[in-house]
């Protein structure tokens, strides 16, 4: 797929670990690993808006687009 997921990437700039921020935002642990890997299909803007809250971010600075 040709969209990357960096909030492995912020969560390390952040210093936050996953379990903080699935709790924070009202996930689990396991949809927020989904997210991390690239496998989600979709995400929400509402998850995507809490994300950005609690991380203090942009949408860009969590996804990326690169050809393939």
């Amino acid at each position: 797929m040709a969209i990357i997921v960096n909030l492995d990437v912020m969560l390390a700039r952040r210093k936050m670990k996953s379990n903080t921020l699935a709790r924070l935002i009202g996930i689990t642990e396991q949809n927020l690993s989904i997210l991390k890997t690239g496998k989600a299909k979709a995400i929400r803007l509402s998850t995507l808006d809490a994300i950005c809250l609690h991380l203090q971010c942009q949408p860009g600075d969590i996804l990326e687009y690169k050809p393939e």
